[in-house]
Order: structure tokens, then C-alpha cells, then sequence
């Protein structure tokens, strides 16, 4: 500990010495102890678990051969929600926004793609299997009664089902209540994929 000598501005280095040499068989005795095992020190679990943490596989992407999606639940006149699940054999992420096509009751190849505006910020979502995600889509409505018609002055589009985009591959799927998709215009909203638990 410095102690300032009076009027002169000199510094007392006095028990520094003294401090130094009271403090290097402390020194000496910890690391001998650490060596002989007497000391706590970071064992073989310790360094197990940081190496499982640095290096443990992260959950791969979501693809369509692990996803099943049954039907698109009608949620208004204009709205369905689609979700899909995790059915294995693991874990997966999924992220972002699907596809959409309109399709007959064929095959799902022979469809006409929608121009997707995305809806929300997308976020990764982690699902275990059996895990849920939803998306919800809106349609440009059908305006009037019976045939309808559209705002444009075109007329409205029907289709039996659509192919929804998702993991690689595509899902062709019908309205839950047997009816049919019916729009106005080329363009669908799309929301992110998110958590779900129904």
C-alpha cells in the first residue's frame, strides 16, 4: 500500500516487499493443490457439456416429405387457414411464407400460380413432430350474389382446390366445407408460417 511521505512528494514503497514474498507460497500452494486434484477445477462433464453445446446439431429446415396438411379451414368468406404438421421422423424448422396456386380436382401440377403478397415478418418456427404451424390467406373477394362479379369488372375465378408451396414441395388441398375457392384478380395475402396448437 503506497503512503505519501510528508512535504518532500516522495513515495513509501515500504511492505511492498513484504507483501510480495507473504503472498508467493500462497501462489505456490493453490497451484500445487490444483494439481494434485485438492481444488474444484472444470472436470470431464464441464468439458462435455460445452462441447455438446458448441457443437450439437441444430434442427434442418422443414421439407414437404415430412410435412402433412389435410385441408384449408375456412375462417370467412374470404379467408382460410392452412396448417401443417410435423409428422417425422424429426424435429425441423420452418420459416417464411408458402406458395399458392389454384388447381382443378387432377393433377396439382397442372395449376396457376397467384402472386403471393406476404403478410407479417417471418420467424423461425421450431417443431418437434406432431408440431403445428398455420398460415392464413385472403383472397380478393367475389362481390354481388349468385355468379358475382369482381371491382375490376372481370370476372371471378373458381377452382375446386389449391396447391399450397411449402418445404420443397406442394399440397394440393379443398375447402374444409366442401365448397369451392372463388376470387377476384391473381394476387392472394399470405401471412408467415407461426406456431400453432390446432
Amino acid at each position: 500500500m503506497k503512503e505519501l511521505q510528508g512535504g518532500n512528494g516522495m513515495e513509501s514503497t515500504k511492505g511492498t516487499t513484504r507483501d510480495r514474498v507473504a503472498r508467493a507460497p500462497s501462489l505456490w500452494l493453490a497451484a500445487a493443490a490444483l494439481a494434485c486434484g485438492l481444488l474444484p477445477a472444470a472436470g470431464p462433464a464441464a468439458a462435455a457439456q460445452e462441447t455438446a453445446g458448441r457443437w450439437a446439431p441444430a434442427a434442418a429446415p422443414c421439407t414437404s416429405e415430412q410435412l402433412i396438411a389435410n385441408s384449408a379451414q375456412r375462417i370467412g368468406g374470404t379467408q382460410v387457414r392452412i396448417t401443417v404438421i410435423n409428422d417425422g421422423p424429426g424435429p425441423c424448422v420452418l420459416a417464411g411464407y408458402p406458395t399458392v396456386a389454384l388447381a382443378g380436382q387432377g393433377s396439382p401440377d397442372r395449376n396457376k400460380p397467384l402472386h403471393v403478397i406476404r403478410q407479417g415478418q417471418a420467424r423461425a418456427v421450431h417443431l418437434a413432430v406432431g408440431g403445428r404451424a398455420s398460415t392464413q390467406l385472403t383472397f380478393t373477394p367475389v362481390l354481388g350474389e349468385a355468379d358475382g362479379y369482381c371491382a375490376s369488372g372481370a370476372g371471378p375465378t373458381v377452382a375446386p382446390s389449391i396447391v399450397l408451396g411449402v418445404g420443397g414441395g406442394g399440397f394440393q388441398l379443398a375447402p374444409d366445407d366442401g365448397g369451392l375457392f372463388a376470387l377476384c384478380g391473381t394476387t392472394v395475402q399470405a401471412t408467415a408460417f407461426r406456431g400453432s396448437r390446432s
